[in-house]
């Protein structure tokens, strides 16, 4: 069913994360009838409509300008006009400042209309072979590494499959902290160009992607989907924690390396394993 733009309307266009095939029939027509299209990057997007043979004005819609912008396009809504929402790729709104456009006009009553299309989280999560049933989109990690590590800290005993967005200049550092919080032994799997050329999906431990990304240079925009921690058993108690830590020191083990080791064992961050262990006082025993 073909219906034209309604006035008034804010349409959600989603556009291809990479290969043009995979712009739909009805985000071009969607394009082309539209009175303005508001765009992350408009030489990005110029390149598109260039392709598709889409003719409308374009303006520009991104993090730096969103303040001003987002009033200037109610009015323009407000009056009738018929806008599309378009993103450099993907579902706009998503890791993106479409969202506070998309809220501004669910607020004041304008109809915003979703036109689906690729999406690199669900692309990504399809191929992954990692659990699909169940997963959380978190975006993108604190840039800064103790915020990042801190923000691990809450996902320790997440079960479901974890997906992030990463920069080529902070892949390397972000695997490191997810080793260190989540388990150098935990399954991952890395998305880099999805449906481009060079698209390449890398599974293994994110100690193995560590060691490989030591040896190759990150390119690209990353997908990272993170395996879900297995079902544990019971909590264990502190008073357990510190017997267990109490027992490897007495062997001679330090109380880094019994942290170290006891963490890769059962879903307790090193860090906290380390602070119990600080507590015990061999002598007293």
């Amino acid at each position: 069913m073909q219906t034209e733009p309604k006035p008034g309307t804010l349409y959600i266009v989603g556009t291809p994360i990479g290969n043009l095939e995979d712009m739909t029939f009805r985000a071009v027509r969607i394009l082309q009838a539209v009175d303005i299209i508001a765009a992350e990057d408009t030489r990005h997007t110029g390149k598109l409509l260039q392709h598709f043979q889409v003719q409308t004005p374009q303006m520009s819609y991104h993090e730096h300008n969103r303040n001003s912008r987002i009033p200037e396009l109610l009015e323009y809504l407000q009056v009738g006009k018929a806008i599309a929402l378009v993103s450099d790729a993907g579902m706009p709104g998503i890791s993106d400042p479409g969202y506070e456009l998309i809220k501004a006009c669910v607020d004041v009553g304008i109809t915003v209309v979703p036109i689906p299309g690729a999406s690199a989280v669900i692309t990504a999560l399809s191929a992954s072979g990692l659990p699909t049933n169940r997963f959380i989109f978190d975006g993108f990690l604190p840039a800064k590494s103790q915020q990042r590590r801190e923000y691990l800290e809450l996902l320790l005993t997440e079960s479901r499959t974890l997906v992030f967005y990463e920069s080529p200049h902070r892949l390397r550092d972000t695997l490191q902290d997810m080793a260190d919080i989540l388990g150098s032994d935990h399954q991952i799997v890395i998305a880099r160009e999805i449906t481009k050329l060079y698209e390449e999906f890398w599974r293994g431990t994110i100690a193995d992607a560590i060691a490989h990304y030591q040896q190759k240079e990150p390119q690209g925009e990353y997908t990272l989907l993170v395996a879900g921690t297995a079902p544990i058993k019971p909590q264990i108690t502190e008073a357990e924690l510190k017997a267990e830590l109490l027992a490897m020191m007495k062997q001679g083990i330090s109380r880094s390396q019994a942290s170290r080791q006891l963490a890769t064992e059962i879903s307790v961050s090193r860090n906290k394993l380390y602070q119990l262990a600080l507590t015990i006082e061999l002598d007293s025993e």
